[in-house]
């Protein structure tokens, strides 16, 4: 487990709360993750679909990526926020993932689907830049 003063400062603020991931988990996430990018990949799905299934890939890696760092967070926001420390990434990757975030919240809680072919096309870039950053992690060793 590797930590940040970044991902410590959210432990205190209450975003993020300190616990070992476990090989398990880590790796039913980015198992989880895989299917679903591929078929977010699928242009003969709806574009709603597709942005849809995007958006749950680029959660369960960016979870992921918290959990291997020993961190929890039931917020989806902070999860994409956290993106900078626990994988280095860009923070331009986390903005868009967070727009994602907001017409996700609209779709699915006030019927609003804001949804087009450049977002979609963003959010399948930005996976795929965690996606490859998740998959050079090492292993999370397991405690004999």
């Amino acid at each position: 487990m590797m930590t940040s003063p970044e991902l410590e400062n959210l432990a205190m603020l209450g975003h993020v709360k300190r616990e070992p991931g476990t090989k398990l988990e880590f790796e039913g996430l980015v198992a989880s993750a895989l299917a679903l990018f591929a078929d977010a990949k699928n242009p003969s799905l709806a574009l709603e679909s597709r942005f849809d299934l995007a958006y749950n890939a680029a959660h369960a890696l960016s979870l992921a990526a918290l959990r291997h760092r020993g961190y929890r967070s039931g917020n989806r926001y902070v999860v994409f926020q956290a993106l900078p420390h626990t994988l280095g990434v860009d923070g331009a990757i986390w903005r868009v993932l967070a727009q994602a975030h907001q017409r996700r919240n609209l779709a699915e809680y006030e019927g609003v689907v804001d949804v087009d072919e450049t977002l979609l096309t963003e959010v399948l870039a930005a996976v795929e830049v965690v996606r490859r950053a998740v998959q050079k992690l090492p292993s999370i060793k397991t405690k004999p």
